[in-house]
């Protein structure tokens, strides 16, 4: 089942968040306090167990939805959009709606120091950059322009070459 989320944008809002979303074209496939948890902050594994279990019921509610460039909804998003809805319904944490915004959240994090929850980005060609969010074992979902959302491996050749950075949002 997919969640409907309702959003009142003018016209020119719309056009605005469609220009700066820069996701990729090419198939294939503000920092905010971390959301509570009940939790003590240090049982890490608990908390990571906590964002992943977030995270797959994000997964299943949204696979599949197409991609659409500006999009917003269960009929169609694109990646950093999925991105910002997965933040604000799962983590209860309002992030940037772009691409380019996002790139400047949070910390940086090395590739092989990757935790659940870190966004990861890509260059898909000149001056196109696509995001997803790490879930674990070299996985990552995200909008997809081929497949819409779904998950996919950071070992897929496609997305290990074009691999460029990740950055963490969530307070560990």
């Amino acid at each position: 089942m997919h969640r409907h989320f309702s959003f009142s944008f003018s016209f020119p809002a719309v056009l605005l968040f469609a220009s700066l979303a820069s996701c990729s074209l090419v198939p294939p496939e503000r920092q905010a306090p971390p959301p509570e948890i009940v939790d003590a902050p240090q049982d890490l594994p608990s908390r990571q167990t906590l964002i992943l279990d977030s995270l797959l019921a994000q997964k299943e509610d949204w696979q599949g939805v197409p991609y659409r460039y500006g999009g917003l909804s269960s009929k169609g998003v694109d990646c950093s959009g999925f991105v910002y809805l997965t933040f604000l319904s799962q983590l209860n944490m309002k992030v940037p709606r772009t691409t380019s915004a996002l790139m400047e959240e949070g910390e940086p994090v090395a590739r092989n120091e990757l935790e659940i929850g870190d966004l990861v980005f890509f260059r898909t060609g000149p001056g196109n950059r696509h995001v997803g969010i790490y879930m674990g074992g070299d996985e990552f979902m995200h909008a997809s322009v081929s497949n819409g959302v779904m998950q996919s491996s950071l070992k897929n050749p496609y997305w290990r070459e074009r691999y460029w950075m990740a950055r963490r949002l969530v307070e560990r």
